[in-house]
């Protein structure tokens, strides 16, 4: 084997961070397993004046792979966005026969290129985008230690690629995470970032939805917050209930909600569901240890569930017209879509 097949093959220190589509490449970001283990996400955010990169053409990345004898081994997590997956992510990660990615950028790109086939480089063949999502997938299940699995968590929007991640022959397993809509428009109406953050997905949301549905029956101006934060639940939750519908029997539904009144047997159902051997001791470590208490997202913060319980109170004292209409909105929906019907029987199911 060449140095790089040598190096790919070894560790996970080359992370595969971008797809170049423009020069028909990869660059990888040299990072330690501190970096993996601090990262919220792995995207830009990464990038300061001391990360070390380097870009290598497709064709010798996929021979390096080959000559490496990479293999496809990974578990995922799905989720609609601010539903706890960051912390599960870590708690996952506390376990010694885990590694925990979060948010990688590249699979945020095999996502839009899936939606999108017309953004493909003219140069790909017909099977090239499923040569180098195999080849993306390899390189995401490399782990610093043999026993590990890799556990991808995907950003929200990955989740339209979740039924061809769960439908490869690797046959992986995922976790979905949710929230009633109830919550989740809380939630989000409980601070300004989301807020924005939500106003700024919409169109895409919108459209998304849309395409799920074949029509499209609501202009996004005719929708107050309630309402697009609603849609924005069904247009996530409606791609989670069509990934599982492939194999339910390698999807762990996880409302995080129920988690947090109860977290010690549903992270020991968790690991489970992944094959990660784990004591009700252990599993009581990991709760005791510092993720449960901070904010997973950016832990120099204290953040824990009394918190967060505050937190919607408050939202919902502040907003309370504007959650109705929202629920409103989504039962109507669900009486006129079957998709939308089936992101809320996905929700009651557990």
């Amino acid at each position: 084997m060449d140095a790089i097949a040598d190096e790919l093959g070894a560790t996970p220190e080359l992370f595969p961070y971008m797809l170049d589509l423009s020069r028909d490449g990869v660059l990888f970001l040299r990072l330690s397993r501190a970096d993996y283990e601090r990262a919220s996400f792995l995207d830009a955010r990464l990038l300061t004046p001391q990360t070390s990169s380097r870009a290598l053409p497709w064709t010798r990345v996929a021979a390096a792979i080959d000559a490496a004898a990479l293999s496809e081994r990974c578990g995922f997590i799905f989720h609609i966005g601010h539903v706890g997956s960051t912390l599960l992510s870590r708690l996952i990660g506390a376990h010694a026969s885990a590694f925990s990615l979060r948010e990688p950028l590249i699979l945020r790109t095999f996502a839009q290129l899936s939606a999108e086939p017309g953004v493909q480089p003219p140069a790909w063949h017909r099977d090239e985008f499923d040569a180098r999502l195999t080849a993306c997938l390899k390189l995401l299940s490399r782990t610093f230690e043999t026993r590990q699995l890799s556990v991808v968590k995907a950003t929200s929007f990955v989740s339209e690629l979740a039924a061809t991640l769960l439908s490869r022959a690797s046959a992986p397993r995922a976790l979905m995470m949710h929230v009633s809509p109830e919550s989740y428009i809380a939630t989000i109406l409980g601070g300004p970032n989301s807020r924005q953050e939500a106003r700024i997905l919409a169109p895409s949301r919108l459209l998304r939805l849309h395409r799920r549905l074949g029509c499209e029956p609501w202009p996004l101006a005719s929708l107050s917050e309630g309402e697009v934060l609603a849609l924005s639940w069904a247009c996530e939750m409606s791609a989670l209930a069509h990934a599982a519908d492939f194999d339910s029997s390698r999807v762990f539904r996880l409302d995080f909600d129920r988690f947090l009144v109860n977290p010690a047997p549903l992270l020991f159902s968790v690991f489970r569901h992944f094959d990660l051997e784990a004591t009700s001791s252990e599993v009581r470590a990991i709760l005791e240890g510092p993720d449960m208490r901070r904010y997973s997202k950016a832990p120099e913060h204290a953040y824990d569930a009394a918190l967060r319980r505050d937190v919607l109170n408050e939202a919902r004292a502040a907003h309370g017209p504007e959650i109705r209409r929202g629920l409103a909105w989504l039962d109507r929906a669900a009486a006129q879509f079957p998709a939308v019907r089936d992101a809320m029987r996905f929700h009651i199911q557990h």
